[in-house]
Parts: C-alpha cells; structure tokens; sequence
C-alpha cells in the first residue's frame, strides 16, 4: 500500500492493485472564500498550492467520498474528473449530488462492500463536539470514514471529518486498523468550537490504537485550521509519540 498526501483531506491510496482518490479539493490557492461562520473567515480557500499537477492526482480507478462538503468535493474536482469514474459515496443525498453534476457511475456505499477483492466499510463519526453538531446540523451534516483491507495489505483505516467520539473508538475497538489517517488541523467554527480532531483527539486515538501507525491528515489547508503542522510536532514530541505518528507535508508519500 501507498500512501500520499495530496492536500487538505484529499489522498491518493494505491491499494490492492488499485488506484484511488479521497475527497478531491482540487481548486487553486485563494481561488475560493474563507468558509462562513468559521474562524479567520476573511481567509481564502485554499490556503495552500496542490503539490502535483491535476491530471496526475485524478489518475486514479476510483474516487470515494466521505461527504460532499466543498472542502472534499469542490467544482474543480467535477470539472476535472472523467463523467464516468467510478465514484463511492457515503448515502443517496450525496450520490444525488454527484449525480446532478453529471456523473453516471456512483454507488451508494452499504455497511460492508466489496470492490474487485477490496473490502470497503463505512465508518461513522462526529463532526464536532455535540453541541455544536446540535447547533449547526444543517451545516455540518451527516459525515463517514472508511476502512480498506484486502488478503495482501494491512488493514487501513481514514476516519474522515470528525472528533473523537464513541463512534471512532468503537471503529477502533472492532477493525484493529493498522495504518489510521485523522483529519487533524482543529479546524473551529466561530466559538472556538472544534469540528475535527487537534491535538487531544490524535492522543486519544493513539492511546485506543497501540499497534497502529497515524497518519495526520487535513492539515494547512483551508481558512479555519487553528493547528500547524509545527505545533502538532511539538506536541508528539512532548508525549514521546513521534514513532507511530507521521504529519506528512502535502505531495509526501508512505508505503506500507
């Protein structure tokens, strides 16, 4: 298995003798507005470069969708991608949503699926603390993770836009992942309310998941991170964690 970082939550995994993209963010730096009702708002979208040329990241079998917010699933991305790529997405809602931009090979992912000999299984997770999924549910919507395994790859693991929750412990509890990816930048509503894992929720998983390698995700990218890729490296640092967390710079690779 291969690993890389494209940019924000957008992977590129070549896995099981396939190749496939996660949530594809593919607009130019400051080409978008900061988010609304977030912090640092007056910041543009992206707030980075993509590391590698489009037609090189969407070379790919398959796209999977962990939810269609803008930040994982923008106009670049349907301008780019061919109409008839296979596309994964977590219920109807979103696969009506990709398919009224023109795509016509999308398939709503079940519990358990199997594509060409790779097991795919969604996952559930929280995205924020519960008051403010209560308060924002409209905006933050319904989010999804999803586990990778295959007879000849380690068992991985991408948990997508969420805290750490019940949901996500449960996930790790069940599957033993051996490689997890966290979408890891603290990224803040306004209210400093987290709507994706910082700092503790990484050592919360790192403690659930003893055997795993974690991969920091998500990081950098868009208006309202509120951790650097630095200050989350102190952090590892001071917990002794550097061994089985990996805080990749976008266009770095693993293989596995």
């Amino acid at each position: 298995m291969q690993f890389t970082q494209i940019r924000n939550a957008t992977l590129k995994i070549n896995y099981g003798g396939k190749k496939i993209l996660i949530d594809p963010w593919l607009a130019e730096k400051g080409a978008l507005p900061g988010f609304g009702g977030t912090i640092n708002e007056h910041i543009r979208n992206p707030t980075s470069e993509l590391p590698m040329p489009i037609n090189e990241i969407i070379d790919v079998d398959a796209v999977i969708l962990t939810h269609d917010h803008p930040d994982h699933w923008d106009d670049a991305a349907k301008k780019a991608i061919p109409k008839d790529m296979l596309i994964f997405t977590q219920h109807e809602k979103d696969a009506k949503a990709v398919k009224s931009a023109g795509f016509n090979n999308v398939q709503i992912l079940n519990e358990v699926n199997d594509y060409e000999g790779i097991t795919l299984i969604k996952t559930l997770g929280q995205h924020g603390r519960p008051k403010v999924v209560e308060d924002m549910k409209e905006l933050l919507g319904e989010v999804s993770g999803i586990i990778l395994k295959h007879p000849d790859e380690k068992t991985f693991y991408i948990a997508g836009d969420t805290v750490w929750c019940e949901e996500v412990e449960n996930t790790l509890s069940k599957y033993h992942p051996d490689v997890v990816v966290l979408n890891s930048c603290d990224a803040q509503v306004i209210g400093n309310e987290s709507i994706i894992m910082g700092k503790e929720d990484i050592y919360e998983v790192y403690k659930a998941a003893p055997e795993a390698t974690i991969i920091a995700s998500h990081m950098e990218a868009v208006n309202h991170a509120t951790l650097t890729r630095k200050e989350l490296g102190e952090f590892l640092r001071a917990k002794e964690m550097t061994q089985r967390v990996l805080v990749p710079h976008d266009g770095e690779s693993y293989t596995f």
